[in-house]
């Protein structure tokens, strides 16, 4: 069915990658490209400024490092982590690389969620590809 997918793995919920690995599988055509990406959210500009520029390198780097643990049995799973709003990395990488899906893990909403809203929301009202919601 997909030939490209995306799985976006929340920095808090690498140990329930299996959630969405599963679906994507099962919903991949034979010989079918799976990548896991991890955004690594940064912080507002007016506290940035007073950040090295190596720390979010350093977060990036250790994460993926994380994923590449966390997918140590699956070779076929490509893995990055980037920095970024996660909503709109997701969003700009899905559309930029010519994904095809994205398998987006969502959480019951909270009151934050009311008013903000979701990672998974805003990647769904704004990706330019089919979306799969796991919860």
């Amino acid at each position: 069915m997909y030939k490209k997918i995306l799985i976006p793995i929340a920095p808090d919920h690498i140990e329930a990658l299996e959630d969405s690995i599963a679906p994507a599988r099962a919903l991949a055509d034979e010989g079918a490209e799976i990548h896991a990406l991890c955004v690594v959210e940064t912080i507002p500009l007016y506290v940035a400024a007073e950040v090295p520029a190596t720390v979010y390198e350093k977060a990036s780097h250790e994460m993926e490092q994380q994923l590449e643990q966390a997918f140590a049995e699956m070779p076929d799973v490509k893995v990055r982590a980037v920095n970024g709003s996660p909503a709109s990395k997701i969003v700009e990488i899905a559309g930029d690389e010519g994904f095809d899906l994205v398998v987006v893990r969502s959480h019951k909403p909270g009151i934050q969620d009311w008013f903000l809203g979701s990672t998974a929301g805003r990647v769904v009202r704004h990706a330019p590809c089919a979306i799969h919601v796991v919860r």
